[in-house]
């Protein structure tokens, strides 16, 4: 298939067909049926197989998506995080290399007990008065079983990561706790407090191990609020930038996601990854620092809530700690 000398991925129109499937809430049976065709002919459209032009058409309406960004023609727009998840996970499949910035914990990196505790915080995050709560709601097990998929490939397959990570999302995690919202019992959010301390420490021990082929940035410098990847994939890379995210206050609700392979747009974000690469803490640096804020924080010994900013004393510390030599290097 080609208009106007663009050539088009069969694999990669199945690939979103089977995102936009799962995001639409409609079964394939159903699906199938609107359509006038068996299950097993839309399983073998979302496989790759070459699909008539009316049928991607009508696709297309009944799954609430442009034909362009079926077809993958310029920036691919995605206003679920079903689909986003999905979509994310299906490039992951061939991805060689990632840079991420994401914060404040990549999903990919973190702990089991962050993915066992994810679904609770999923669901807390769904307020109750919007139009869209049941049909939020119903997608936080679809993203849970997604997320877990892209966990479980990237631990077999083991691609090169980059995760660049700010250090004032780092220290809102610690202080807020591993919440979805704020409205908690302070013994509920006590609890999720102690969460957030122990996935940090995970993390500074990720980083002080230095596995082959992780790389952890902490920034501390301020940093957009969208995040990004870029992958690297066989003979191209794709740029994704999302207003979705994980962790404390996570958003799954509102917002529209968007994946791109136009040269500009990666230039442009693969300059700020080597710019603010060379300028994060990293290998004995990083370590020092969450070290530090780890330090200053003490876990809290009541039921009282003691939040605090982290000192200027760990901050020093973490600031000297960035002029020592680092044992990472990009």
């Amino acid at each position: 298939m080609e208009s106007s000398g663009v050539a088009f991925r069969y694999d990669e129109i199945g690939n979103r067909l089977r995102a936009f499937r799962l995001a639409s809430g409609l079964s394939a049976d159903e699906i199938a049926r609107r359509l006038g065709i068996s299950r097993t002919a839309l399983y073998r459209f979302e496989k790759g197989e070459l699909a008539k032009i009316e049928t991607l058409e009508r696709l297309a309406e009944m799954l609430t998506v442009s034909i362009p960004t079926l077809l993958g023609v310029g920036i691919e727009y995605i206003p679920s995080p079903v689909a986003y998840f999905e979509r994310m996970r299906q490039i992951e499949e061939t991805a060689e290399h990632i840079s991420v910035l994401a914060g404040p914990i990549s999903s990919l990196l973190a702990s089991d007990n962050f993915e066992a505790m994810l679904e609770q915080v999923l669901n807390e995050s769904i307020i109750d008065d919007v139009s869209y709560r049941e049909r939020a709601r119903a997608d936080i097990p679809k993203i849970i079983g997604i997320l877990h998929e892209r966990k479980q490939m990237f631990r077999r397959r083991r691609p090169t990561i980059v995760n660049l990570i700010s250090a004032q999302e780092i220290e809102r995690f610690l202080h807020h706790g591993f919440v979805g919202t704020s409205a908690l019992p302070e013994a509920v959010a006590r609890e999720r407090r102690a969460l957030a301390r122990a996935e940090l420490e995970y993390f500074a021990n990720v980083i002080d191990e230095q596995p082959i082929g992780v790389q952890i940035g902490i920034v501390t410098e301020t940093l957009p609020h969208t995040s990004f990847h870029i992958y690297r994939q066989p003979g191209r890379r794709v740029l994704v930038l999302s207003p979705f995210r994980l962790g404390e206050q996570p958003n799954i609700s509102v917002g529209v996601a968007m994946i791109t392979s136009a040269p500009e747009a990666l230039a442009l974000h693969e300059k700020s990854v080597d710019e603010i690469w060379r300028r994060a803490l990293k290998g004995t640096a990083a370590a020092a620092y969450l070290s530090a804020l780890l330090s200053s924080n003490k876990p809290e010994p009541s039921g009282k809530d003691r939040r605090k900013t982290p000192s200027r004393q760990a901050s020093g510390r973490a600031q000297t700690a960035a002029t020592a030599p680092s044992r990472s290097k990009r």
